[in-house]
C-alpha cells in the first residue's frame, strides 16, 4: 500500500495541477485527494481509474505490476 501512495504521490506533483484540479476532474473532494496519498484510505476502483485516466497514468505502474 506504502508504494502504490508513494507513487500516486509522485505522479500527482509531476502533473503540475492542484489537488483541487484534480479533485475537480475526477469528481471528488480535494481532501479525498490528499487522503489517497497522505493516509491508508486508497480510492475506490472507479475513482482510481478515473484518477489514472485525468492524470494520464498506467494503472499497472501505480499498483506495482510494472515498474514504468
Amino acid at each position: 500500500m506504502d508504494m502504490i501512495k508513494e507513487r500516486l504521490r509522485e505522479e500527482i506533483k509531476a502533473s503540475g495541477l492542484t489537488t483541487v484540479e484534480i479533485a475537480r476532474r475526477v469528481g471528488i473532494s480535494p481532501e479525498m485527494v490528499t487522503q489517497y496519498t497522505t493516509t491508508k484510505k486508497l480510492p475506490k476502483l472507479d475513482t482510481f481509474a478515473r484518477l489514472c485516466k485525468e492524470l494520464d497514468l498506467s494503472a499497472d505502474y501505480i499498483l506495482g505490476l510494472k515498474d514504468e
